[in-house]
């Protein structure tokens, strides 16, 4: 198999610009957890100044304060009414995406939301309503477009190295990783969902994205609830703290399966899952009509397979390994700031891609309660219904 080696772009050199887009813009986290604490370090990095925090766990709060001299609030009221805060990042349970993101885009600041972008439909379509009448850009967290695997094949993509795409396999499974019951991972109020929503949403954003968010006339899906009410559960990796199936709230899915169908033909097959008895996969790949592609979600590495004729017919494999100091998440956080600098709309991570992600959610939950395909609705229709939900 060829190797050959590659640094993503331009910009991956141009150290003072890159880490400095962000000068001068005020960023404000709510939700002072670990995915708080990674996107403040990002942004920082970035040039950008952290000004505020917004946590109700006290620690939290103390914590946060002490690594970025930031003002720290228990809710996000007085976050967004900081005049210092240009731009507010939202790490939160999924529940509180919707009041966190309106009340900033209404205050006039720029938003990043975590994926998903909310935890039910219409929670999902009041936030799209809001920020295409808001002054501010509203991003979505889903950071492993911009992974350097993904990076490279939207390059050679472009250079129609793989003719038309016609089929991508995505999963996200592990063989134990079910978050401790109990957690709001495992709470439907607050999640929305479980493993569909958690890690399976970064599998089916990355498999729209590459094909560009096509027209999609079916889903079908079923989602499974086997291993999170278990007396016994073997963690051998200890990911779920403290396990009591029997006495913590557990009514999520652990393990979804489904497919999708588009209108020219593309299809999508999407494996998810905390916890099943198969070994874990963050496998992507991708077939085309002249070459295919395959990575491991959010990896640096991308293998392209190809066939030729020359001197015999054979097979042409190839590994591409791009530069691992670029992640997905500085990527994603840059483009960010780049939007909030030059004021202009993002061309990657938009509201609208967010909100179609979350209509195939909502229609694999359908599939699979009802046990038949369900279609996606009319955009127009799902307009008016933004409108009254508004």
């Amino acid at each position: 198999m060829d190797r050959f080696f590659f640094h993503l772009s331009s910009t991956c050199l141009e150290i003072g610009d890159f880490t400095m887009i962000g000068a001068g813009i005020g960023v404000g986290v709510v939700g002072l957890g670990g995915m708080g604490h990674l996107h403040a370090r990002h942004v920082t990095e970035l040039g950008a100044n952290v000004v505020a925090g917004a946590d109700l766990v006290e620690a939290q709060r103390e914590r946060f304060e002490t690594e970025f001299e930031a003002e720290t609030y228990e809710t996000h009221d007085g976050l967004v009414d900081d005049d210092t805060v240009d731009a507010v990042i939202v790490t939160t349970p999924n529940r509180f995406h919707e009041p966190i993101a309106i009340d900033a885009l209404e205050a006039g600041c720029d938003v990043l939301v975590e994926k998903p972008l909310a935890h039910t439909l219409e929670s999902a379509r009041r936030i799209a309503r809001v920020a295409a009448d808001a002054d501010g850009i509203c991003m979505v967290g889903f950071h492993n477009r911009h992974a350097a695997s993904m990076a490279m094949f939207d390059d050679h993509h472009t250079r129609g190295r793989f003719g038309d795409l016609t089929h991508v396999e995505a999963n996200y499974v592990r063989r134990r990783g079910v978050p401790g019951p109990g957690s709001w991972f495992t709470n439907p109020e607050l999640a929305g969902g479980g493993a569909l929503l958690d890690i399976g949403v970064h599998a089916l954003d990355l498999a729209l994205y590459t094909l560009d968010f096509p027209q999609i006339t079916e889903v079908s899906g079923v989602t499974r609830t086997t291993f999170g009410s278990a007396e016994e559960y073997a963690d051998p990796d200890g990911f779920g703290d403290a396990w009591d199936g029997k006495n913590e709230t557990y009514d999520v899915d652990d393990s979804v399966s489904a497919f999708i169908r588009c209108e020219n033909g593309e299809t999508i097959s999407l494996e998810a899952a905390w916890a099943t008895n198969r070994e874990e996969s963050m496998d992507f790949r991708i077939r085309g009509t002249d070459a295919g592609a395959q990575f491991d979600i959010g990896d640096t590495a991308l293998d392209i397979l190809e066939t030729g004729t020359a001197g015999c017919d054979h097979y042409a494999d190839s590994t591409l390994t791009g530069d691992s100091s670029v992640t997905g998440y500085t990527e994603q956080d840059e483009q960010f700031l780049r939007a909030v600098a030059t004021e202009t709309e993002p061309e990657t991570n938009t509201i609208e891609e967010a909100l179609t992600v979350q209509r195939v959610i909502d229609a694999i939950y359908r599939s699979s309660e009802t046990g038949r395909a369900a279609q996606l609705e009319d955009p127009e229709l799902e307009a008016e219904q933004c409108a009254k939900l508004q």
